[in-house]
């Protein structure tokens, strides 16, 4: 088993910043990928980023392009989401999700592949 816990989500201005953060437990070398999704009210869960832990690819949705940049600490197995010129339709719940088996590809983007998932932390940008 993996736990992940999220930090860092608050309420923000448009055209703030925030970084995320995703502290991952237990058997985390059994970890292949690791990845943000983020769902809105009366919305369905999406994507935003992610990379495979053994690759140097990095993905992202087109949304978050250029915004927001997904890093990592293997020593401390925390993964972060740095959060720039946010907008009021970046509000949402933000999960860190972790996968038990190698995605490649576009498939680091579906969130039904991942295999442990964090409670969530709610971002809040104002208008």
């Amino acid at each position: 088993q993996v736990q992940l816990v999220e930090s860092g989500g608050g309420l923000v201005q448009a055209g703030g910043s925030l970084r995320l953060s995703c502290a991952a437990s237990g058997r985390t070398f059994g970890v292949y990928a690791m990845g943000w999704f983020r769902q809105a009210p009366g919305k369905e869960r999406e994507f935003v980023a992610a990379f495979r832990w053994n690759g140097r690819n990095t993905y992202y949705a087109d949304s978050v392009k250029g915004r927001f940049t997904i890093s990592r600490d293997n020593a401390q197995n925390t993964v972060y989401l740095q959060m720039n010129n946010l907008k009021p339709e970046d509000t949402a719940v933000y999960y860190c999700a972790a996968a038990a088996k190698d995605l490649v590809g576009v498939v680091v983007m579906v969130s039904r592949m991942y295999d442990y998932w964090g409670q969530g932390t709610q971002v809040t940008v104002s208008s």
